[in-house]
């Protein structure tokens, strides 16, 4: 039998990623965070000289210049912001593909990795962390959250385990959970507004307002409710934090539209939710890559939520 070809992919040294020492990207991201050569040597643990030729060495790899030197700072030059950017996902990648080793033998713990669109529904999975980490102590877990564009690009990359998402997933690409409850969409504006004196808001009463919205929404779901009325709605700004946007909406600079729950809106907030009419509903899944290959303890997290799911769908049997 003939021998083995040989490789130059040596699993001995899983921290040479093309040609790049993941070393080398923590101090160039220590670097940049700092932007200070000086603090970031010392942050790190070494020399000033050494670090700078790394840096330098670093540069001349990639044919760009990473920094704008001033007398007493560094600033990331656009090649520098762009390699921070992947930096970060491959640091981050790294970390994660050493955790998952060493889980391997963790029977009680591990790290699970969850990115969360914005809605009440996390609530759930949040009880869920909680009875696992009750079983298993050494369970650590990681919470990203964003969109769904931000989330599912980090699930892509193989950052994260799951993403919670508040939209149909691409079964093509992903496997997924529905979550047992939906999202209410409202609008939220001043209590003293006479808008906030109506029960409902119908799309006639939206027209000509100034409103605010995620990117998302005002392309995937408000077309839902609005129908061929859409046109006659005006996005005044976009948000992706609703939080943000209902601080806008109490200075009154225009009208939120957004899911119940998700901003204080009690008396003392001064800021009033009312629901759309006809009702307008999202649902929230939980998604994960197809023919991902899960830690035991993300695979334990897994099962125990198709249990509680299973559970709160089965008939109530008792007299």
């Amino acid at each position: 039998m003939s021998p083995l070809p040989t490789t130059s992919l040596r699993v001995q040294e899983p921290h040479i990623l093309f040609g790049m020492e993941i070393r080398t990207l923590r101090h160039f991201l220590a670097v940049a965070r700092e932007e200070n050569m000086t603090r970031a040597a010392a942050q790190l643990h070494v020399s000033q000289p050494t670090l700078s030729k790394q840096i330098k060495s670093l540069e001349h790899e990639l044919g760009h210049a990473l920094f704008t030197r001033r007398s007493f700072s560094m600033e990331l030059t656009e090649a520098g912001r762009l390699l921070c950017d992947r930096a970060d996902d491959l640091v981050r990648l790294a970390d994660r593909i050493t955790q998952d080793f060493r889980a391997l033998d963790e029977v009680t713990g591990g790290d699970i990795y969850l990115g969360l669109a914005e809605s009440h529904q996390v609530g759930m999975l949040a009880r869920e962390i909680k009875r696992l980490r009750q079983e298993c102590p050494g369970l650590r877990y990681h919470i990203t959250s964003g969109d769904t564009e931000q989330v599912t690009e980090k699930l892509d990359r193989g950052l994260l385990d799951f993403a919670a998402l508040v939209e149909r997933p691409d079964t093509d690409k992903y496997e997924f959970l529905s979550l047992p409850t939906t999202d209410t969409w409202g609008v939220v504006m001043r209590r003293d507004c006479e808008l906030a004196g109506k029960e409902a808001v119908t799309v006639d009463d939206l027209v000509g307002l100034p409103l605010f919205c995620s990117e998302q929404s005002w392309a995937r779901d408000i077309p839902r409710w609005a129908g061929v009325r859409m046109s006659d709605l005006r996005l005044e700004g976009t948000f992706r934090l609703a939080y943000n946007g209902s601080v806008f909406a109490h200075e009154n600079l225009g009208y939120l539209l957004t899911f119940d729950h998700l901003v204080d809106t009690s008396p003392a907030s001064g800021l009033a939710f009312r629901p759309l009419s006809p009702a307008l509903e999202s649902r929230m899944y939980l998604i994960w890559r197809k023919q991902q290959v899960f830690s035991p303890i993300a695979q334990r997290f897994l099962a125990q939520v198709r249990t509680s799911l299973a559970d709160d769908a089965a008939p109530d049997t008792a007299p």
